[in-house]
C-alpha cells in the first residue's frame, strides 16, 4: 500500500508540474484568474470572520433595512428607504431575497454586503486594466481594498441603505462609459445599445442611492467630450445624427431605470424626491448661514475628513491607529498623491481616463462641501474615493516594480497590515466596536439588546416610547412583537426631529395599546425630566437598568407623550 501511495504521489507531483502545466501557470489570464481568486477569498474571510465576532453592532439604520426586507416577504412594496426619499429601497430588496434563502437573521444582512463588495472589488479590476491598460494595476488595486481603511470596512460591512450598492453601481457606471468611447470609434451596432445602459445605470443608481451621482456626473461629462470629438469628424446631418441618438439612448434608458423614482414622484409629487436628493431635508441642522456652513464643511474634510479618508482613524473618534505604521502609510499616499499628478502628463488618452477617476474624487468632495450632506461629520460619505485612491496608487506600485523589482511589493504589504491592524484595535474596544454612530451618547452596547427584549416581554411591556436608536432594532430583535415608537430626544439638549418616526403603523399600534412603558438610553436629565412628569400626573411606577438601557416600566396608568 505504502509503494501504491508513493507511486501515486509521484505522478501527481510529475503532473502537477510537468511543462504544459508549468506554462499555463505563467499564461498572463491563468495569472490574473488566481489573483482574483486568492484576493476574493481573502477579502470574503475577512468579512466573515467580522461579521461571526460580534464586532459590528446592530444600529437603528441598518435595523430599518432589515424590517424593510421582512415587510417585503410579506407584501408590502417600499420604493425608499423608509422615512426618507432620496435611498432607494434596493438593499431591502436584496436583503429580502437573503432573508428568503436563509431566514431573517442579521448575518444574511451582511453577507449581501459581502457579495456586493466583491462585485466592487471585481470591477475595480477591470477598471484598473481598461483604464490603464494593464491588468497587474487592477489586481493590484483589488489586493489594496482587499483589506481597506476602517472606514470603508464599517460601511461595506453593516448596512445603512445603499452604500455597497452605490460603490458598485458606480463602478458599472465608470465600465459603460468607457465601454462607449471605445466602439464609439468604429461603426459598432450595439454603440446606441451601450448608450442606453449607461442611462438606465444612471438612472437606476439615481433611485438606489443619489451617491452614484458622484459617478454619473463625471461619466456624462467624459461621454459629452467623446462625442464632441466624434462630431468634429463629421458633418452634415450625419454629424445631427451623431449627436441627438445618444442623448436619446440615454435620455430613455435613465427615464427606464428610475422608474421607482418617477413612480414615487407621480404619487407624491416631484419636489420631495428632488429636495432630499440634493440634503433639503437635512438642510439648516447647523443653524449656520450657507457660506458658514461651507467653510465648517471644509474645515472638517481638511482637519477630520482627510484621516478618514487615508484610514489614520477610525470615522467615530479621533484617535489615531497603529502608530507606529502611519508615517508610512502617510507617506505612501503622499507619494501616490504626486504620482497621480504626474500622470496627466502623459499621452491624451490614457490621461482621459485618469481624469474621470478624478472627476469621481472631485466630485464627492465638492459635494461634501457645498451641500448639506457635509454636516455629517462620518466618513461614509467619502467612499466613493475608495476606488480611484486604490487605482492611481497600483499604477504608481506597477510602475515601480519595473524599476526596484518585487521589493515594492513591501509597500503594499505594510499599507494592508496598517489596515488590519487598525480593524483589530478598533474592535478589541467593544464597545463602541465597529460602530456607524459618531456621536457618543447614540454609541449603546447591543451586547444587552436580548435581556432587553426578555425583560420587557416577561413583564408584559409590549408597547411604548423610545429614541430612534432603540426603537428599531427592539422591533426587529423581537420579530416586531416589542414595538417602541421612537418619540423620544437623545440628545442632551433634549433636540427632536419627527423624522426619526419612520414608520406610520408603529405609531397606530402604539396609540391603541393600554399599557406603555419608556426606554431612554445615556440620557440622565431625560430620566429625571419623565420621573417629574410621572410624579405630577400621579403615577407609580418601576424603574429597572439593563446595560444602557434604563426601563421604566408597570405604570399604574397609561400616560403618553402628548399627556406631558
Amino acid at each position: 500500500m505504502l509503494t501504491a501511495m508513493l507511486t501515486g504521489a509521484r505522478k501527481i507531483i510529475s503532473y502537477k508540474f510537468s511543462q504544459p502545466a508549468l506554462e499555463t501557470l505563467t499564461n498572463p489570464l491563468t495569472q490574473k484568474r488566481l489573483a482574483y481568486l486568492i484576493l476574493l477569498l481573502c477579502a470574503a474571510s475577512f468579512k466573515a470572520w467580522l461579521i461571526t465576532s460580534d464586532s459590528v453592532p446592530f444600529n437603528s439604520d441598518e435595523a430599518i433595512v432589515a424590517l424593510m426586507a421582512r415587510h417585503i416577504l410579506q407584501g408590502e412594496r417600499p420604493v425608499f428607504y423608509y422615512g426618507q426619499a432620496y435611498m432607494g429601497s434596493l438593499d431591502a430588496w436584496l436583503v429580502a431575497s437573503g432573508f428568503w434563502l436563509f431566514g431573517e437573521q442579521i448575518w444574511v444582512i451582511r453577507l449581501v454586503q459581502l457579495v456586493l463588495y466583491l462585485g466592487t472589488m471585481l470591477t475595480t479590476a477591470r477598471i484598473g486594466e481598461l483604464f490603464f491598460t494593464s491588468w497587474r494595476t487592477g489586481v493590484v488595486a483589488m489586493l489594496l481594498i482587499a483589506i481597506p481603511t476602517v472606514n470603508v470596512t464599517l460601511y461595506t460591512t453593516a448596512s445603512l441603505g445603499g452604500y455597497g450598492e452605490a460603490l458598485l453601481l458606480g463602478n458599472l457606471i465608470l465600465l459603460t462609459a468607457f465601454r462607449i468611447a471605445i466602439i464609439s470609434q468604429s461603426s459598432s451596432k450595439f454603440l446606441y445599445g451601450w448608450w442606453w445602459l449607461a442611462g438606465l445605470l444612471i438612472g437606476f443608481g439615481m433611485w438606489a442611492f443619489s451617491l452614484t451621482l458622484v459617478y454619473s456626473l463625471p461619466a456624462v461629462i467624459y461621454l459629452t467630450w467623446n462625442v464632441s470629438r466624434n462630431i468634429a469628424r463629421i458633418q452634415g446631418r450625419k454629424a445631427c445624427s451623431a449627436l441627438a441618438l445618444p442623448l436619446i439612448c440615454i435620455g430613455v434608458g435613465f427615464l427606464f431605470g428610475a422608474i421607482p423614482w418617477w413612480t414615487y414622484a407621480f404619487i407624491h409629487g416631484i419636489s420631495k424626491p428632488i429636495s432630499e436628493t440634493i440634503g433639503a431635508a437635512i438642510a439648516g441642522v447647523e443653524g449656520l448661514p450657507w457660506q458658514a456652513g461651507i467653510w465648517r464643511h471644509l474645515t472638517n474634510l481638511v482637519l477630520l475628513g482627510s484621516s478618514v479618508i487615508l484610514g489614520l482613524r477610525p470615522p467615530w473618534e479621533v484617535r489615531w491607529l497603529v502608530l507606529p505604521l502611519l508615517p508610512l502609510v502617510l507617506s505612501f499616499w503622499l507619494a501616490a498623491g504626486v504620482h497621480t499628478a504626474g500622470s496627466l502628463r502623459r499621452s491624451s488618452w490614457p490621461a482621459a481616463q485618469r481624469i474621470l477617476l478624478l472627476g469621481v474624487a472631485a466630485t464627492t468632495l465638492a459635494a461634501y462641501v457645498i451641500s448639506p450632506f457635509g454636516a455629517d461629520p462620518s466618513g461614509r460619505y467619502f467612499l466613493p474615493l475608495t476606488v480611484p485612491m486604490a487605482l492611481f496608487a497600483a499604477d504608481m506600485l506597477v510602475g515601480l516594480r519595473d524599476k526596484i523589482g518585487n521589493r515594492v511589493w513591501l509597500l503594499p504589504g505594510i499599507v494592508i497590515l496598517f489596515h488590519l491592524g487598525g480593524t483589530l484595535q478598533c474592535i478589541t474596544r467593544n464597545p463602541p466596536g465597529l460602530t456607524t454612530q459618531f456621536y457618543p451618547i447614540t454609541q449603546i452596547d447591543h451586547r444587552a439588546d436580548q435581556a432587553l427584549i426578555e425583560f420587557l416581554q416577561h413583564n408584559g411591556e409590549t408597547r411604548g416610547y423610545t429614541n430612534y436608536w432603540v426603537a428599531y432594532p427592539l422591533a426587529f430583535l423581537s420579530r416586531e412583537r416589542l414595538i417602541f415608537v421612537p418619540r423620544l430626544p437623545y440628545h442632551p439638549d433634549f433636540r427632536y426631529t419627527p423624522r426619526d418616526d419612520r414608520y406610520p403603523p408603529y405609531d397606530e399600534l402604539v396609540d391603541r395599546a393600554d399599557r406603555v412603558a419608556y426606554i431612554t438610553t445615556n440620557h440622565s436629565a431625560l430620566d429625571r425630566l419623565l420621573q417629574a412628569r410621572f410624579l405630577q400626573a400621579g403615577i407609580s411606577w418601576q424603574e429597572a437598568t439593563i446595560g444602557d438601557y434604563h426601563i421604566f416600566y408597570n405604570l399604574s396608568r397609561v400616560i403618553r407623550l402628548e399627556d406631558n
